[in-house]
């Protein structure tokens, strides 16, 4: 499928422990533009090491377990705080940053980066480049002190540090790198479906990136509609869905979606969700702007005259059913049909 693929079943670019890194970049799928996204298991004492991207900004959610995030950005602005399941947070580009669990059970989470092709350096391998007089004139150190430290320039990705930290009350602080958005009221909501909002609008931080979670319910449905200049790649956190993308050749995708598929829609194309299988749908929805806008096609047709409104459906005007006015797009429709049989 040109614009689905399942992150779960890559193959992992580092493994240690039981812990693990994959991705889909646009080598895995070739149809992403500004936008990736990996999926990191960390076991017990293991840490995702310290790093930064050169070309990307990340926005990462915790699925589940806990772990303690420090990021240090330019202007020596320090952050560090605890991250649980639901929570997200927001490293700038090129700032450092690095994981670590804490307690006893596994933590997983999925990030997302604004490039298709995502580079970045390791602190291990980024200090082992460097000469023994370099690092100890860093440090006001005699080459000699460090001088039995690894000096094979790679980077670690994942390190097994035997035990995880204990946080301490300071690391349970509110940060502006930080967002709970489960606990977030949400700001769409019906017994059809929720949308938790992850964007400038509720989270000052974010640069060229937003994230969207999404519940659909059983009786409800994604309306047909498209993001006016803003491209779309969304990962299945739980249930199964079917989505249907229509591209500019007037070829068209419809496919199923299954936990742990991710799926990209380009800038403006039209697409929908509905639910297809047994409970509700979650999907986490990551956006290539701050601030997503969304067309949608209910509220569209309110804004044109009946006879165009015909014209599009191929209609006279007499043969138009009663379409409902809707001034504002609901994002989440009722579901009065039943499910089309899937092909």
């Amino acid at each position: 499928m040109r614009h689905v693929v399942s992150l779960r079943e890559q193959k992992p670019s580092a493994e240690l422990r039981g812990s693990s890194v994959q991705q889909v970049s646009a080598t895995e799928l070739p149809v992403l533009s500004r936008l990736s996204i990996r999926r990191l298991v960390l076991q017990p004492g293991m840490i995702r090491e310290p790093h930064w991207h050169t070309n990307a900004h990340e926005l990462t959610y915790c699925l589940r377990g806990a772990s303690i995030v420090t990021i240090f950005d330019s202007g020596s602005r320090y952050h560090r705080f605890t991250i649980g399941a639901g929570q997200m947070f927001f490293v700038p580009l090129g700032a450092l940053h690095t994981i670590e669990v804490v307690g006893e059970g596994e933590a997983e989470f999925i990030a997302t980066l604004t490039h298709e092709l995502p580079e970045e350096f390791g602190m291990s391998g980024s200090l082992a480049v460097m000469t023994d007089a370099v690092i100890g004139n860093t440090y006001d150190l005699p080459a000699a002190a460090v001088a039995k430290r690894n000096h094979a320039v790679h980077d670690g990705v994942l390190q097994d540090l035997g035990a995880g930290p204990v946080p301490t009350l300071d690391d349970r602080r509110l940060d502006p790198f930080k967002f709970d958005i489960e606990a977030q009221s949400a700001p769409i909501g019906t017994s059809d479906g929720q949308a938790r909002l992850g964007r400038k609008q509720f989270w000052a931080a974010l640069e060229d990136v937003a994230m969207y979670s999404l519940t659909i319910a059983d009786n409800g449905m994604r309306e047909p509609h498209w993001h006016p200049g803003t491209a779309e790649m969304g990962y299945i956190a739980k249930g199964t869905g079917r989505m249907t993308i229509l591209d500019p050749d007037g070829t068209w995708d419809t496919f199923e979606l299954h936990e742990g598929d991710v799926y990209f829609i380009p800038r403006s194309y039209p697409h929908h969700i509905e639910d297809v299988g047994e409970g509700d749908i979650h999907f986490l929805i990551f956006f290539d702007q701050p601030m997503p806008y969304d067309v949608g096609y209910r509220a569209a047709m309110s804004a044109l005259r009946p006879e165009v409104v015909a014209a599009s459906f191929g209609l006279g005007v007499g043969d138009l059913p009663a379409l409902p006015f809707t001034p504002a797009d609901p994002l989440i429709v009722g579901r009065v049909n039943a499910v089309d049989p899937v092909a």
